[in-house]
């Protein structure tokens, strides 16, 4: 589906044809560009569209059939820029990922949407209110979509900061810790930051091929040279993000560890509440034992205090053992 097809020039959107296929012919002509924005089109809405612009096949595929990394790819007539945008919700506290993919050529942009966690109309109206970065050309869309992507991984980072000081408070509180689906919280917790760092770690080689670092030289076709610095920008911010969510993934490994050890020191704190109170029974229960035998001839059977001398000892013996266990910390 179709969202949104403009012509820009100078840095401003002009009125131009609805259909494609002549928006491209007068943005060329004009000396501007045009961009077209589709949200999960189906094979036959896109093959127009490939065929128009003259995409790669591989690409193509890509961004029918979606579920992919970041990455770039140059080809002839166009580069291919995949991003994964990230979505917080914080009713149920789970991270979601989208993706957009960036046809980038000589005269045009096209963007492909799937999921609704990507809306682009936010970049395009920013970048209409901007013409000083729209007339740079083609290269200004793709850096105001990473841009915002970018930015948008920051706030999600710091929710998921929020999110785990309070799992470290419950791990750390006297009774929250040992809950039974504190766990499965950790557990699903660290699931979201892994899907985080699907969507931000991989981006980094990408956005440093655009922005000409890291031993990156600039002879990315399509890219205007003088959009370099705002790339660095975007990098600058995403190393931020990857920072964040190494930071994040280290810490819930240390709550999850610490979760760990707690539970077992609360396991052998009982087994050794249990071992006291088994001793402590084990005591009478011999002594019981051995009078319970029925034999004759037995030390004090026929003395007139051997019961209230029995219970007298074996209360005394409970009452050391119990000091002694209090003392120590079984008890």
């Amino acid at each position: 589906m179709i969202v949104d097809c403009a012509i820009y020039r100078d840095g401003r959107r002009t009125e131009g044809p609805q259909d494609f296929s002549e928006a491209l012919d007068d943005a060329r002509a004009a000396g501007g560009f045009v961009w077209i924005g589709l949200h999960e089109p189906s094979e036959q809405e896109f093959a127009h569209v490939t065929q128009e612009f003259a995409l790669h096949p591989l690409a193509v595929e890509d961004a029918l059939k979606a579920h992919q990394r970041p990455k770039l790819e140059v080809y002839d007539d166009s580069l291919f820029l995949v991003l994964k945008p990230v979505v917080y919700e914080p009713e149920s506290d789970t991270v979601s990922s989208g993706e957009v993919m960036v046809f980038l050529g000589d005269s045009f942009v096209l963007t492909v949407r799937h999921g609704e966690g990507a809306p682009l109309a936010a970049v395009r109206q920013r970048l209409e209110h901007e013409p000083q970065l729209l007339v740079k050309g083609p290269t200004a869309v793709v850096y105001a979509i990473a841009d915002a992507t970018v930015d948008h991984y920051l706030d999600v980072a710091t929710e998921l900061q929020t999110d785990l000081e309070e799992l470290e408070t419950e791990v750390f509180s006297p009774d929250g810790g040992g809950s039974r689906n504190t766990a499965s919280r950790i557990y699903t917790f660290k699931r979201q930051i892994l899907e985080f760092r699907r969507a931000t770690v991989p981006l980094t080689l990408p956005v440093s091929r655009l922005a000409a670092t890291g031993g990156f030289g600039t002879d990315l076709p399509f890219v205007n040279d003088k959009a370099r610095p705002f790339f660095r920008d975007v990098s600058d911010h995403l190393a931020r993000v990857n920072e964040s969510v190494e930071g994040l993934d280290r810490l819930v490994s240390d709550i999850l560890s610490a979760h760990l050890a707690q539970m077992s020191v609360r396991q052998n704190d009982d087994m050794r509440k249990i071992s006291a109170w088994a001793a402590m029974a084990a005591i009478p229960t011999m002594i019981a034992g051995i009078y319970g035998m029925n034999f004759e001839h037995m030390p004090e059977l026929h003395w007139t205090w051997s019961y209230p001398a029995v219970i007298v000892i074996m209360a005394a013996l409970e009452v050391g053992l119990y000091r002694t266990f209090k003392r120590r910390g079984w008890l």
